[in-house]
């Protein structure tokens, strides 16, 4: 078997299909767009022309594949419109028409990531960049580039000149930067200079877990340059969707393992019985070490989702 046979003609026209539906989203020209999956303009109206043979490579399908999140294994949950999803969605769009940036710092394995894609693929020049994907300077400032749709060739310091000026002549950008406790320092460091470039026609949202928050406050604590800036410019402000209040949030859980546990379980009698499961605690090592107590953890969708394999 070779490469080429590893990608269906299904999973390619899945594709494809969200290509050309990410098309309407993207503000730029043809050719911008094209590089901003990482093709020429040439292989991109080929594709437009019907022509799929031979024309991609394996690890060009591969990675359009990625962008839009289509064309996975029959295995991988259902999409559901979770709390989780459904203020995402309020807060992106409230921040791209407020031009208000934003950090939300929250329990991981919640679904932050997956719908955030969703939801970016179907907004306007909305961009996502995934940073423990891109943890340098370099790579972050790439990995935007190509986002935006921008030439990643050359010297490095014209690609991030040429980010600068994407991000100020794009109508109203807004940009997601998740798993943004990944990042390097001087990674940081390059992200302010960049939003204080960008600063009255570009919105930031940046996501992370409880790490996150931590790493941030050290920073701020110990006067080390640019994370008080980056958080001043993210609204001074930690988001957070979870519950902290314990019923609050026990209540919380089994709603959102209960919603995607009823759309993915074939038999429906079963959501009860899987959602219990979810519930126990797992140890957390960072709950509880002021009082000496063990704390935890309630299991989080990627659990979940084990169950659902195994009873398929």
């Amino acid at each position: 078997m070779t490469t080429k046979d590893l990608i269906t003609t299904e999973q390619k026209q899945k594709i494809l299909s969200s290509m050309f539906s990410g098309r309407d989203q993207f503000k730029g020209n043809d050719t911008a767009y094209a590089r901003s999956l990482g093709i020429d303009l040439s292989v991109y109206k080929s594709l437009q022309d019907g022509k799929t043979e031979d024309i991609l490579s394996f690890g060009q399908w591969l990675n359009i594949g990625s962008k839009f999140q289509t064309a996975k294994n029959d295995y991988e949950m259902k999409l559901v419109r979770t709390e989780i999803y459904c203020a995402l969605e309020d807060n992106f769009n409230f921040c791209q028409a407020t031009r208000t940036s934003m950090i939300l710092v929250d329990d991981c394995g919640i679904g932050k990531t997956r719908c955030a894609i969703d939801i970016i693929s179907k907004m306007k020049n909305a961009f996502y960049v995934d940073c423990s994907q891109s943890q340098t300077k370099i790579r972050f400032v790439k990995q935007l580039a190509a986002s935006l749709g921008c030439d990643t060739t050359g010297k490095y310091y014209d690609i991030l000149e040429t980010v600068k000026y994407a991000l100020n002549i794009i109508e109203n950008p807004f940009v997601c930067v998740d798993e943004f406790g990944d990042l390097e320092y001087n990674a940081y460091l390059e992200l302010k200079g960049i939003m204080n470039a960008t600063k009255h026609n570009c919105t930031w949202y940046a996501m992370g877990a409880d790490g996150l928050r931590a790493k941030i406050t050290k920073g701020i604590n110990n006067h080390k340059v640019g994370f008080a800036e980056i958080f001043s410019r993210l609204s001074d402000d930690f988001v957070t969707l979870v519950p902290k209040n314990p019923e609050e949030r026990k209540e919380f859980y089994l709603k959102l393992f209960g919603d995607v546990a009823y759309i993915n379980l074939k038999n429906k009698n079963e959501v009860n019985e899987v959602v219990k499961k979810c519930m126990v605690k797992v140890a957390n090592p960072f709950e509880g070490k002021q009082k000496g107590e063990h704390g935890g953890r309630i299991k989080s969708l990627r659990y979940l989702e084990t169950l659902l394999k195994v009873r398929e």
